[in-house]
């Protein structure tokens, strides 16, 4: 009996640390030409993405993300993406981390994350994938199984999108920031655009309603053409 209660006791603390990761980090650096330097990090339950851009200008670095775990203070990482160095695809590595309610340390590269939020307030939290559009009527699915995949990863009010093929280990694009949804209105402010970096700072405002667990997505893209996105929430 003692075994088995000492067993809960660990599979708890286990299940509490990866619950407790939940949301959206960052950390701040200074480049060798003394430009500051952001890096976000947004854990959903099972996927995550780190992002690093110019605090200022917005200018986009660098991004990666995937499948993660955490066992114990073992955080074990499976990139689906990375816009640097597509060899690290598929590759799986692990690192020791402590985390504490405020701060993640990853020991091994020397570097502390401070939480932006732990999930909420949310209400589009979690890890979607554009499973199809509706345009002139029509509604266009899409196979979410494929390798070329849309994925948004959001917080409780951080945003990102990232589109890239885990076949070819293309990475086509991405762009994030911060959110907000008010009385079904979808707001989203660009810090940053790795296609275009005039998009830096505008704000766009969305329809959006969550139907049957997917996520309806209406208005207006960055270009001013109409959308209308149906993403879905990301099991496997």
């Amino acid at each position: 009996m003692k075994k088995i209660i000492f067993l809960i006791c660990i599979l708890s603390t286990i299940s509490f640390k990866a619950q407790s990761i939940i949301g959206a980090w960052e950390t701040f650096t200074t480049s060798k030409n003394g430009e500051e330097i952001k890096n976000v990090v947004i854990f959903t339950e099972a996927y995550q993405v780190l992002t690093t851009y110019n605090a200022k200008t917005g200018k986009f670095i660098h991004t990666q993300g995937g499948k993660w775990k955490l066992d114990n203070d073992i955080m074990t990482e499976n990139l689906e993406f990375n816009s640097n160095n597509s060899e690290l695809i598929g590759v799986e590595t692990s690192f020791k981390v402590i985390i504490t309610k405020n701060k993640i340390k990853v020991l091994t590269q020397n570097i502390e994350l401070n939480r932006i939020d732990n999930g909420k307030p949310g209400e589009l939290q979690g890890a979607w994938l554009m499973s199809g559009r509706i345009k002139d009527g029509k509604t266009q699915l899409r196979d979410t199984s494929r390798p070329r995949k849309t994925m948004k990863i959001l917080s409780g009010t951080r945003f990102q999108w990232i589109a890239y093929n885990t076949e070819t280990k293309q990475f086509m694009g991405t762009g994030g920031g911060t959110y907000t949804t008010i009385d079904g209105k979808y707001t989203e402010n660009i810090e940053f655009f790795s296609k275009d970096n005039t998009k830096v700072g505008l704000s766009l405002d969305f329809n959006y309603e969550l139907t049957d667990g997917n996520w309806n997505h209406t208005g207006f893209s960055s270009k001013g053409a109409p959308i209308h996105e149906i993403w879905s929430i990301r099991k496997n």
